[in-house]
């Protein structure tokens, strides 16, 4: 069975499961890039596009040519971001081959996203090609299936897919905390929508109940000098520290040695690989329940908390009261239970061990392709390829 997947760049959100799928499939799956590489593109890891599955469609002709002709000619086509060209040719030339859709939500934004012209492109081809073909959806968030829905799109047809970083094999991969001081993380690019106000003001409620703890916020970005100074001006220059970039294995290093991470961002943020990377590394998971990844990778209580999703309208000048205090409440009972806080850091990395593992990603993707086939339906009960 040949296997090609289609998207933008094979990045360090794409290369995990690719690797799985071909240590299963070796020679019989392809990875198809459809753009030029750009360093900027490649979100803070490394160039993959070596990797000897890989074909750069945007860079030779003959990559080009090659692409099209495994669009209609594969057993099974995954079309990811920026691979619409090939979905096309894919429903048109070959309408009986099994081809997957994966993607994040359309309507981040509610009604306003209809305005986008891709939006109205991609609606515009599902209506004539897609929709007719052997075509299903595999949902990179948890709020796809809705959203397609309410758009006419994919009835009946969605599953539970991701983005899949490398997980740590180890057994414990987290360091074991010591001492009273409860060690928090918030690793983002400073921007409007991930909300690093929560993370600052966090700091100030939990200082002023007198807790010991400390937040250390890594990243870079636009809002950055706002937090410093909000920081500087609530007095927090002994819990808040701001540690700027780092590379990907030592912030992996970081999140071993916190108890718990904050993912702030509202209902824009599609899915968040730094969830992942959190859980995998033995971190608890403190998120927004309007990120695309929380309802897949949360259990409440068990791994991690889900928080009342900030407004995307609030920000530095208007923080969302509301939210705030869920996310207090949230990191206020860990810091209060220690015991628990442990055990639910080595939930988080048995969730990413053995569910959202990329090679259990590959292997539920070959399950559900021959469950489609003999029945029309997964068998999957939960994870990658189960209902959306």
């Amino acid at each position: 069975m040949t296997i090609v997947f289609y998207c933008n760049y094979l990045n360090h959100h794409q290369v995990a499961v690719a690797d799985e799928m071909y240590g299963l499939l070796g020679e019989d799956f392809r990875f198809v890039a459809t753009l030029h590489r750009d360093n900027g593109q490649l979100k803070g890891g490394g160039d993959y596009s070596s990797r000897p599955y890989c074909i750069l469609a945007a860079e030779t002709d003959e990559g080009h040519r090659q692409a099209l002709e495994l669009a209609v000619e594969a057993d099974v086509c995954v079309f990811g971001a920026c691979s619409q060209e090939y979905a096309v040719r894919r429903a048109v030339a070959n309408p009986a081959g099994m081809a997957f859709e994966v993607g994040e939500r359309w309507l981040k934004r509610g009604w306003l996203n209809v305005a986008s012209p891709v939006l109205r492109a991609w609606w515009l081809n599902y209506r004539r090609y897609f929709r007719k073909a052997n075509f299903y959806k595999l949902c990179s968030g948890a709020f796809v299936a809705g959203d397609d829905e309410r758009l006419g799109c994919y009835k009946g047809r969605h599953y539970k897919w991701g983005y899949f970083t490398e997980a740590p094999s180890s057994d414990a991969p987290a360091v074991e905390a010591s001492g009273r001081c409860v060690s928090i993380m918030w690793c983002a690019r400073y921007l409007k929508l991930k909300h690093p106000e929560l993370a600052v003001l966090l700091a100030h409620n939990l200082k002023s109940k007198g807790h010991d703890f400390v937040i250390d916020m890594y990243g870079s970005g636009e809002y950055e000098a706002r937090a410093k100074e909000l920081a500087m001006k609530l007095g927090l220059e002994d819990v808040v520290k701001f540690k700027g970039t780092l590379p990907n294995e030592q912030l992996m290093q970081q999140m071993r040695e916190h108890s718990i991470s904050l993912f702030t961002s509202d209902r824009n943020e599609g899915w968040g690989a730094v969830a992942n990377e959190s859980l995998a590394n033995g971190c608890v998971l403190i998120a927004s329940d309007a990120i695309g990844s929380s309802p897949y990778l949360i259990k409440d209580g068990v791994n991690g908390y889900m928080f009342r999703s900030a407004s995307a309208s609030s920000g530095f000048k208007n923080p969302d009261k509301k939210a705030l205090a869920d996310l207090t409440d949230k990191v206020e009972w860990l810091i209060n239970n220690k015991e628990h806080l442990e055990e639910m850091r080595r939930q988080s990395a048995l969730t990413m061990r053995q569910l959202w593992h990329p090679r259990r990603a590959a292997l539920n993707l070959l399950r559900l392709i021959n469950d489609l086939r003999a029945c029309g339906d997964t068998s999957i009960a939960e994870g990658p390829c189960s209902k959306a």
